[in-house]
């Protein structure tokens, strides 16, 4: 990149948050601290009103902006690709504002790379792991963004244990993770006084009840993902090694168990999970026999010799009974 395109990009990136540290402007051109200073001391030399914040970086005073930017064709193509994720693995209120955003940057876009995106389309497709419908079509995940940044007390009912249970509760969210193929509400309940992992899928109705909380008082989300990692109770890690030849066969539907990472040993393969429904788990695990072995957790391994009884006796009392 040659230091005029450097130096418009790094405007731009000024211009996507309130401070801009050096450090991050370097790394993301690659280039040296030194380097970041020189560039925006040209910047400020040409009329761009660039202030900083001792220790903490840059910012652009208020009121001034860009004239609209064009984006180039690859960055057409990458807004395109994601927002074909977008529609299959947000819900209503996500996909219509992306639709939005992604048809402000067409509009900008010459001819040719307007016909470019068009063309583009019909050559990526997304296709969810698991196709079942969820019990209820919401709209929630820009009120459960909103609510998190706001520090606002959410009111939700809740589906919960398959549909056998429908809760109020009163929730003070700390963030959206995305996992075993459905979007995951992590809060800290007033109902239970502890932190619980909400479906967003089965989330019945939200209401925001205008009710601020205290953020200092709760983990962060990766804070909290890093205690379920560590062996939190309601999520546990699990860790299986399959035989390759077997393995081959677990497709996409490992992404609805929880999947995390996968490496290869040797002649086996070993996947790691994190599920907060070990005995699901385990039955799909049955499957596949013995070309499968749980190295952990001990729980696991009980589940599926306590299944396994089930079966033996299951199949004795149906020959008995002949």
């Amino acid at each position: 990149m040659n230091r005029i395109d450097r130096l418009t990009a790094i405007l731009i990136q000024m211009q996507t948050k309130r401070i801009v540290k050096a450090e991050e402007i370097a790394d993301r051109f690659e280039i040296s601290l030194r380097t970041v200073y020189r560039d925006v001391k040209a910047l400020m030399e040409a009329g761009v009103p660039i202030g900083s914040e001792a220790g903490k970086g840059y910012f652009i005073v208020d009121g001034y902006h860009l004239p609209p930017v064009m984006f180039t064709q690859e960055e057409g193509s990458a807004m395109l690709f994601a927002g074909k994720l977008v529609e299959k693995m947000t819900d209503h209120s996500i996909r219509k504002a992306f639709e939005s955003a992604l048809l402000k940057i067409k509009a900008v876009l010459n001819e040719s790379e307007k016909d470019h995106l068009e063309n583009l389309q019909s050559y990526i497709e997304v296709r969810k792991a698991w196709q079942e419908e969820p019990p209820f079509a919401n709209h929630f995940l820009t009120s459960i963004q909103k609510a998190a940044v706001d520090k606002e007390v959410i009111r939700i009912e809740y589906s919960s244990s398959y549909m056998d249970e429908i809760t109020w509760r009163e929730v003070e969210p700390i963030g959206l993770f995305f996992y075993s193929n459905a979007w995951h509400l992590i809060a800290w309940c007033r109902l239970r006084s502890g932190y619980r992992d909400f479906r967003t899928d089965r989330i019945k109705t939200l209401k925001m009840t205008g009710v601020k909380f205290d953020p200092r008082n709760l983990l962060s989300l990766q804070e909290y993902l890093a205690t379920i990692v560590q062996g939190n109770r309601e999520m546990e890690k699990v860790e299986v090694v399959f035989e390759k030849s077997h393995a081959k066969y677990i497709g996409t539907t490992k992404y609805a168990y929880g999947f995390v990472s996968e490496e290869e040993v040797g002649a086996k393969v070993k996947i790691t999970f994190l599920t907060a429904h070990m005995k699901s788990l385990c039955k799909w695990l049955l499957m596949f026999g013995n070309g499968v072995k749980i190295e952990s957790p001990e729980k696991a391994k009980d589940i599926i010799s306590g299944l396994l009884e089930e079966l033996n006796y299951h199949y004795q009392q149906q020959t008995i009974a002949q």
